[in-house]
């Protein structure tokens, strides 16, 4: 049987595929921009068919009837990356949150999420009867194709084809359901820089050097550095998320990857999030290749990129260098995603350095505001990135090395880059309990 036949014998509407699914599955689907919208809602409104159904997902654009509490007991909604729509539900109780390292993925799929149903959003065959897993489906969808018992895809016309490893697609052999839906790709809102991400930018761009291998994270402080390396030459991009800036960086010739150690002259990525722009750069982008999760996040091999640069957000830091970036006290707010894996795969690249980056205050609801550093993390507080792991804190005010330093001058260290109006009584607080 051609894979033509096989296709259209598997060929199913988006309500028999939603049909697919039993009380008491565990569904995972692929995340953010990539989640099959269609099918998803047709199993929302199976609700009152269905029990103990889990969904699994993460940092999704489009927000589900199952985030909604009136779906406990019926669809509950698990996320291991939290998002802006997300955080919106959590607290009516329906949503619950796995934390882990992103390079722990392929470990995670089949050991925690195994799933029994897998459903992908994915491109149009191409001429073998491989489809694209697109812009999110590297993440461990290869993996999840393996694992589950049923996998139903949903194909979309507006899927870009990824390039990639083996792992960037999946086969009309492998799957079970097929349904045919088109909607455009939900797109991350490109949001104007602030004068003050444009200034912790500027004080990180000096230590970046010609050469160098970059990854940048989720979040505005990171891709703003992406825009002011236009005066650099010949970066290279090893990121698990592909992000606005560097396809900027792309188009200009700042990026070409022709002095990476690793995969040299390619754009090496897991996945992409950001613009209709994004989408359409990394569609049948021979230059662009995506590969598992975990082999991106490997910190082994994140570190076999010489002078390798990881910039990632943080939320806010201790005196002494703990980083948490992931929770506001007790309230989850991300998680803990691959911020580690890049900073320590950064301390293994033949001259690689690490920074996180922070405003150094943040504003209450009321108008109060407070320091990001502060002599203690507060009750709840997730540590993302432990001290002993630290090279590069930045903030407006400057970035200090912390790396290997001692506490006492850690403290002055990160002192000095709180905000003035705070730098009096973190000082007194820090004598106080003799961290100086």
């Amino acid at each position: 049987m051609s894979w033509k036949d096989d296709y259209k014998k598997k060929l199913v509407s988006v309500e028999d595929a939603a049909a697919v699914i039993k009380s008491n599955d565990q569904v995972y689907f692929t995340p953010v921009c990539s989640a099959p919208v269609d099918v998803i809602n047709a199993i929302c409104k199976r609700k009152n068919e269905l029990s103990n159904v889990m969904m699994f997902s993460a940092l999704l654009l489009y927000p589900f009837e199952c985030f909604k509490g009136e779906f406990k007991g019926r669809i509950g909604y698990t996320t291991f990356f939290m998002g802006p729509i997300e955080r919106k539900f959590v607290d009516q109780g329906n949503i619950d949150i796995i934390s882990y390292h992103f390079g722990d993925t392929a470990w995670f799929t089949e050991n925690t999420l195994k799933p029994d149903v897998f459903i992908a959003e994915v491109s149009v065959p191409d001429e073998k009867g491989n489809m694209s897993l697109g812009l999110l489906g590297t993440f461990n969808g290869h993996q999840a194709t393996k694992l589950a018992k049923k996998v139903i895809i949903q194909v979309n016309h507006e899927v870009p084809y990824v390039y990639g490893s083996k792992e960037a697609f999946v086969n009309v052999a492998d799957v079970d359901y097929i349904c045919e839906q088109d909607h455009k790709i939900p797109e991350l809102p490109s949001i104007p820089l602030t004068d003050m991400e444009k200034t912790i930018a500027h004080n990180i761009i000096p230590y970046i050097e010609d050469g160098s291998t970059i990854q940048i994270g989720v979040g505005g402080l990171g891709n703003a550095v992406g825009f002011y390396l236009e005066n650099h030459k010949n970066l290279g991009i090893h990121t698990e998320m592909f992000v606005d800036s560097m396809v900027a960086l792309a188009e200009k010739g700042i990026v070409n990857g022709s002095k990476k150690t690793l995969h040299p002259g390619e754009i090496t990525i897991s996945f992409g999030i950001g613009s209709k722009k994004l989408y359409d750069f990394m569609n049948k982008n021979k230059v662009l290749k995506a590969y598992a999760l975990s082999y991106i996040n490997n910190e082994n091999v994140i570190g076999s990129n010489d002078k390798f640069v990881a910039i990632n957000n943080a939320l806010m830091c201790d005196l002494t260098g703990q980083v948490c970036s992931e929770s506001i006290g007790f309230h989850q707010f991300s998680a803990t995603g691959g911020q580690l894996n890049f900073v320590r795969g950064a301390r293994l690249s033949k001259g690689g350095k690490s920074f996180l980056t922070l405003e150094s205050t943040a504003k209450k609801q009321d108008g109060t505001v407070l320091s990001r550093i502060t002599a203690a993390l507060p009750p709840g507080a997730v540590v993302t990135t432990p001290r002993s792991d630290i090279d590069y804190i930045v903030t407006e005010y400057g970035a200090v090395n912390l790396r290997c330093k001692s506490i006492s001058n850690r403290v002055k260290e990160m002192i000095s880059i709180a905000h003035p109006d705070f730098r009096d009584k973190l000082m007194k607080e820090a004598k106080e309990v003799k961290l100086i």
